[in-house]
């Protein structure tokens, strides 16, 4: 069973740290809440590196390492410090030590020499939102979005928990999808071999077979032989023109149109597509939940809250309900013209909620049922994703020697 290292606060605010064994990363940050305390980084122990025959290497060997430097905060690192920080806050810590005591404590000098830089624009009397807006590359859109939030409605250590464990639940996310693709992209790899070595080595010898046949060839072996004959002729050139277009194509959807088109485009996907308005739905009603029950009115916290949509395009569709709610209009009617981000039981649910005083805790509660549905929805894809593949490179091949075997088989027709 793996080891974990934490570090954590106590009720009285004064830091420890200890071990603890668990099967994995959530079950052991349950066990450090079990214990009374706050989490503030958890970390798996590295196994000691053994021998041949067991025993333990030197220190000098087993502790090698071999570090690269890199110019962008990790996710672990923006983690750590979002977890730090909601837990020094919620002790009582100011704002402006709290922030010395992470650069300090930073494990990498990139992670230290930002939050400094954080932590100088506060003292100056910027708002950490504000100070962490000028470092996009490190605190995405989103999370200065729930920020901004926090400090609004007074409750800054209840996000920075929530944007922590939205960091590790992401983290998580990922690498379950990873895991199921190892398998369906290794095939694809090895399909694209098996490919490049028929179109380049085999079908040039059918090829010549082929010539000595009187008759025409099916369409489907002609296409075949001109694709192999093209990547023999002009195989350096094809592929310097596809990295330059896929950079060309990248650069372009970097753009603010490009951006917009691309988000259309996923939005109309017909897997993708209801899992990111499923998701952006579900950051909605809880940020304008949250701001909700902490007094914040509803026309600054809908301002806020489209923040953290994150799909530009359905942040315009509220931003055109927004001015319906400043003009007098009630939110579940205002919504109404954003149905690819709220489903009409949805909008019914808000505009009863409304009528009986409890939008808050309505809003909240959509958001807990929204992300059980996300989370069913995502292992549905997937599920779904590697089947997919497989079939999709069982079909290229299948192709191409359907195609190569079509002519083979009337070969015997033309000896006659």
């Amino acid at each position: 069973m793996p080891t974990f290292s934490y570090r954590a606060l106590q009720s009285d605010g004064t830091m420890t740290e200890g071990q603890l064994d668990a099967p994995g990363r959530p079950d052991a940050l349950r066990q450090v809440e079990t214990l009374g305390l706050r989490p503030v980084s958890l970390a798996e122990k590295a196994v000691a590196a053994q021998s041949k025959n067991g025993s333990p290497l030197p220190a000098s060997l087993g502790n090698i390492s071999f570090k690269f430097e890199s110019k962008k905060v990790s996710a672990k690192d923006l983690e750590n410090f979002t977890r730090l920080l909601s837990s020094l806050l919620a002790a009582g810590v100011p704002l402006s030590r709290a922030l010395v005591i992470l650069y300090k404590e930073a494990s990498s000098p990139v992670a230290r020499a930002k939050w400094k830089e954080v932590h100088d624009l506060v003292i100056d009397g910027m708002s950490l939102a504000a100070a962490m807006e000028k470092s996009p590359e490190t605190f995405p859109r989103v999370y200065t979005a729930m920020v901004e939030a926090g400090e609004a409605g007074g409750f800054l250590d209840l996000v920075l928990a929530q944007i922590a464990d939205f960091q590790s639940r992401e983290k998580e996310l990922k690498s379950k999808v990873t895991t199921a693709m190892i398998y369906p992209c290794i095939l694809l790899v090895l399909a694209l071999v098996v490919l490049t070595v028929l179109l380049v080595f085999f079908i040039p010898k059918f090829q010549k077979v082929f010539s000595s046949v009187h008759g025409a060839l099916p369409l489907i072996t002609q296409l075949i032989i001109g694709v192999s004959h093209a990547i023999r002729s002009y195989g350096l050139f094809i592929a310097a023109g596809l990295i330059v277009t896929g950079f060309l194509v990248r650069t372009w959807f970097a753009s603010e149109k490009g951006k917009r088109v691309w988000e259309g485009l996923v939005l109309r996907a017909p897997l993708v597509g209801p899992l990111v308005a499923l998701f952006a739905m579900a950051r909605f009603c809880r940020m304008l939940g949250t701001l909700l029950g902490a007094g914040v009115p509803l026309v600054q916290g809908l301002n806020v809250a489209r923040k953290s949509i994150g799909n530009q395009i359905l942040v315009d569709a509220v931003s055109q309900s927004i001015q319906r709610v400043q003009q007098g209009g009630r939110l579940g009617q205002s919504l109404a013209d954003c149905k690819g981000l709220f489903p009409g039981s949805v909008l019914e649910m808000i505009s009863v909620a409304e009528e009986s005083g409890k939008l808050d805790t309505e809003l909240v509660r959509i958001a807990g049922v929204t992300e059980v549905d996300l989370d069913r929805h995502l292992k549905t894809a997937v599920a779904f994703a590697e089947p997919l593949m497989l079939f999709l490179i069982a079909g290229f091949i299948g192709i191409i020697f359907i195609g190569m075997l079509l002519p083979v088989f009337s070969l015997q027709d033309y000896i006659k």
